[in-house]
């Protein structure tokens, strides 16, 4: 009898003019869970999109063996799309007229975000068209991916790592065969990830297949087999017992070039001094009878680095947020921003100008439709998206952060057409460019394989080194944090804490 789920022969799969893979071979049986590994760009993603039917094979074939016995669904679909589930790391939420996307500031702006279903009522709309008498009830899905708390709070207004549980909740609604889970671990804070073990082996007990892809460290107890990808090639498989993590080690070398840095740095050096960049006091944050920040006093000084910590809906992007003029509610607050007080006559643009930014919801909302090299000289002018035409210092500055980070061959690649690690540098690029007084890196490394990790962590304490900049960093990874970061505020509810 044949067990196979799935069966890829000798595929050649395209996106757009794009050749992903050429003779791509892949199985999986019944009661296998895979992990994907190997290192940005590797194809990890593009294999489970091709699984998923997103990408057109144009030789040999792919096959779902076990999906075919039922005919095709009303609305046309083979059967087999409605048991194969993709969790992608990038959200498609829309609003409740479903007319529109969501965009980065909606979340902050209470008249728009209401635009929004609550926890329960998305999670209602995936039962709605789900089997009846199913294993994967709201309930049941609910409590494993610890939603109680979240089911009335606006999908908008959840932090990365809420969001990673809505999606992988919505997922299990639907009660797939096959779960494909991309990059499931980023954005989830210690205590989820640990939880996730037993999550994965919960729903593999439940006798559906799961494919992630994923760290070579993170892979949870209850997958398999593991596949190392490389340049769009499976590489070698292995069985769980085989498999050991640096079978998989990135060993290219990591070269910073300091001179090319402190050129790029003294491009525009002629900064104010500052007696505070940051001041807040007292800072209270409420929606509806939700308490996001209760009385919290911060000072950064100039030339500080900080790590700012706390689990996922502690409170951080809020706080961030105020701080990156996003959000409406720093006016009703003592807020001193680069020594003027919130509400003086300064506009969101004048606080802009002295920062640099990148976060998870940032890289959501992006526009993608720019080249790379547009993308990062947007950042001169921090608008999402380049609206003007380039100019040729600011573009070849860009294109020289670009090299400094790794990442110049997809200088004229639409942003939307490479990796998504690809993109996260991009968007780094993009704060650095202008060489801000304030750097806001909000889980930087997301994404990030484990070299572009290393290399992008000693930019940062280089460039600390180099300059007076402020930093403030945010990650659930305490090896992800510069050596230069000296000094810790920790949130927990709302609250600080020791």
């Amino acid at each position: 009898m044949d067990t196979h789920l799935l069966s890829i022969n000798n595929a050649t799969v395209r996106y757009l003019t794009h050749t992903l893979f050429t003779n791509l071979t892949f199985s999986v049986s019944k009661g296998e869970s895979w992990a994907l590994v190997g290192k940005s760009g590797s194809g990890k993603s593009a294999l489970l999109h091709t699984i998923a039917g997103r990408f057109n094979i144009t030789g040999g074939n792919i096959a779902y063996h076990l999906f075919d016995e039922a005919p095709a669904n009303s609305d046309g679909l083979p059967s087999w799309q409605k048991r194969v589930a993709l969790v992608e790391p990038r959200h498609h939420f829309r609003n409740l007229s479903n007319t529109t996307d969501f965009y980065y500031q909606q979340r902050y702006n209470s008249s728009d975000s209401e635009d929004a279903l609550v926890v329960e009522e998305y999670l209602h709309t995936i039962t709605a068209v789900s089997p009846d008498n199913t294993y994967w009830t709201f309930d049941k899905t609910a409590g494993l991916l610890n939603l109680g708390e979240l089911l009335n709070k606006q999908i908008i207004k959840l932090s990365n790592g809420e969001t990673k549980r809505l999606m992988l909740a919505a997922a299990l609604l639907k009660n797939p065969a096959l779960l494909l889970l991309d990059s499931p671990l980023t954005g989830l804070d210690v205590h989820t990830r640990q939880h996730f073990n037993l999550i994965i082996d919960e729903i593999t007990g439940s006798g559906i297949s799961v494919i992630m892809a994923t760290s070579s460290h993170e892979i949870p107890d209850a997958i398999t087999h593991i596949a190392c990808l490389n340049s769009g090639a499976v590489a070698q498989t292995y069985t769980r017992a085989e498999f050991k993590p640096e079978l998989v080690l990135d060993n290219s070398p990591d070269i910073v070039d300091n001179a090319e840095l402190q050129a790029l740095l003294n491009n525009n050096s002629d900064k104010p001094d500052f007696e505070y960049i940051v001041k807040m006091n007292d800072v209270f944050i409420r929606y509806g009878d939700k308490i996001i920040l209760n009385k919290i006093n911060w000072q950064i000084l100039p030339g500080e680095r900080w790590a700012l910590l706390g689990p996922n809906g502690a409170g951080k992007s809020t706080l961030l947020s105020l701080i990156n003029a996003d959000n409406p509610q720093a006016y009703a607050n003592d807020i001193i921003l680069f020594d003027k007080k919130r509400g003086t006559g300064e506009s969101i643009w004048d606080i802009k100008s002295k920062i640099g930014f990148v976060s998870p919801e940032l890289h959501q909302y992006f526009p993608t439709d720019n080249s790379c090299l547009q993308v990062i000289e947007s950042g001169y002018y921090d608008t999402l998206g380049l609206f003007r035409p380039s100019q040729k210092a600011k573009a070849d500055t860009a294109l020289r952060w670009m090299k400094a980070l790794e990442i110049d061959k997809y200088a004229r690649t639409l942003l939307k057409n490479i990796p998504a690690s690809a993109q996260r540098l991009c968007l780094l690029a993009r704060a650095l460019i202008k060489n801000p007084d304030l750097l806001i890196f909000d889980e930087p490394c997301q994404g990030l394989d484990d070299h572009q990790q290393h290399h992008f962590k000693t930019i940062v304490d280089t460039i600390c080194g180099l300059s007076k900049v402020t930093l403030i960093y945010v990650t659930h990874y305490q090896h992800e944090i510069p050596d230069s970061v000296t000094k810790v505020l920790r949130l927990d509810k709302g609250n600080v804490v020791n």
